[in-house]
This record gives C-alpha cells, structure tokens and sequence, in this order.
C-alpha cells in the first residue's frame, strides 16, 4: 500500500531544501529514504532535508531537524532556519512573528522581518577545542594542518556543528571541493566538518565559499558565514557587523564578541509544493 507525503521545496541563497511538515502530519525517515531524495537525477534535489516537528521541550515553539543529502543527521543549519520559520507561517503552524526552534544543536530564534526577510539568534560560538570537537595539537586559536600537499592556518569554530575557517587571498580558481573533502576528514575533525573557505575585502565584507560535511560545496552556508565571522574577529579581520558574499547571495552577520550569540539575516524562498509517493 502506497502512501503520499507532501513536501516543499524551498532555498536560501541557492542552499536548497526539501521541508517536511510533521506538525500536520508526522513523518518518519531514515538514512536510505534521504539519500534516495536528494538525488538530483532520480529524486527530488536538495542538499538538506529539514523536519518542523511538534516541540519535545517546554519553552520551543517547534523541534527541527536536519539531515545531510548523505542521510546523515546535521545539529545545525543556519539558513534553514529560515526557511522553516518562513514556512511555520506560510502553512499556518503558527501566527508569531518570533519563534522558538529546538534543534540537535541548541535553542534558536527566528523572527520574521518582512514577507521573506528573516533574522535568526543563533546560540553563542562554541571555541573550546573539545566541545568543537577539535583535537589538535594545541589549545590555540589556530592551527595548521596539511591536506593536498599544501598546509593550511584553520581556525576551529562551532555554531552548533562544526567548523573549520581559512582564511585565503582569493577565491577564484580554489579547488574547495577537493580541498575541503580532505579537510572534513582529517583526524582533527572526529564528527567531520563544514570547512569555510574565507577572503577578507574589509572589515565590513568578506567572501566566503563553503564545503558542507555531507554534502560537498553549495551555494550558501549559513553557519558557515556565521562561523567565519567570528573567526575572522577573533582573527582581528573585521568588525561587529559584515555582510558575508556567498555564491548564492548576502547574508549579513553580527557579533559582538566571546560569550555573545550571532545575529544573522537573509531571505527564504519557497520554490514549490510536491507530493512523492511512498510504501507505507
């Protein structure tokens, strides 16, 4: 017996999703199922799958989930936050403006700007080496490691999930798929790592390309632009506030430092509305 399962496609900055409502009606999925969907020739696309689920603790509006196109579970996604919020609203899940989401990867906030301007609170950087986690050889804000016969300065950040930010001259002609590929899996990363791929134009602006653990280069990574700035604060590069180029578009970031939480803005775009058939 065959059942059918809505879904909805949507994307921020050309990071794309597919969303599935499990307020309305629960949905169950497993490793198999999201590798099968997210196939861009024989499945729907998307390089995460993202759950609004009914919340498991008191003071969250709703759960949210994430996987990888790989099936793998993500703590943490930046600008599918703001795509669930933009979706919470449009479906009618809730009528706030400003929501609760509790994710694998802390609590966040998402407050809804204007039809598609959506600003998230997202929780404080984690910077201790072991809660990363991050197990190199020293407790420094940098260190270097060697892949692809080249060595390179990392700086360890984690919005939740990981990071690892370099920073470099250019981004044109850089190879991030094979570069970082090795990166997220050096022993340094045990959980793997998104690993962000930073130019510094001033101190108000950096470019940034973004290699997802998962899932390979996309067009945009929220976290990822959330960790390279506060990467590149510490690092001394930039100011409180930058807006961060992807190749997918402008997120525009603020921190004010240790202990503060990361204040992003961008938009949210629901592509369509798609039913997939299942065995039930």
């Amino acid at each position: 017996m065959n059942t059918t399962r809505i879904f909805y496609k949507m994307h921020s900055l050309g990071n794309d999703f597919m969303v599935l409502d499990s307020v309305s009606n629960a949905q169950k999925v497993n490793p198999e199922l999201v590798r099968s969907w997210s196939d861009r020739k024989l499945g729907i696309g998307f390089d995460q799958l993202l759950i609004i689920a009914p919340p498991t603790v008191a003071n969250a509006d709703f759960d949210y989930q994430i996987f990888n196109a790989d099936g793998t579970e993500a703590q943490q996604c930046g600008n599918g936050t703001r795509c669930v919020a933009f979706l919470a609203h449009h479906l009618g899940l809730s009528k706030n403006d400003h929501l609760l989401w509790n994710s694998a990867g802390g609590m966040i906030e998402t407050t809804l700007q204007s039809s598609q301007q959506i600003q998230t609170l997202m929780p404080a950087p984690i910077l201790e080496h072991k809660n990363i986690p991050f197990v190199g050889k020293t407790q420094q804000l940098t260190e270097d490691i060697a892949v692809c016969g080249q060595t390179f300065c990392v700086t360890p950040v984690s919005m939740g999930n990981p990071h690892g930010v370099i920073f470099v001259d250019s981004l044109i002609d850089l190879d991030v798929q094979k570069i970082g590929g090795e990166m997220t899996a050096h022993e340094f990363f045990p959980e793997h790592a998104n690993i962000g791929f930073c130019q510094i134009v001033d101190e108000h602006f950096v470019r940034l390309r973004v290699y997802e653990r998962g899932v390979g280069e996309t067009l945009a990574c929220g976290t990822g632009a959330c960790a390279a700035v506060v990467a590149a604060h510490l690092n001394g590069h930039v100011s409180g506030k930058v807006k961060v180029s992807l190749p997918g578009g402008k997120l525009r970031i603020r921190w004010s430092g240790i202990g503060q939480q990361v204040v992003m803005s961008g938009d949210a775009n629901l592509v369509h509305r798609g039913e997939i058939e299942m065995e039930s």
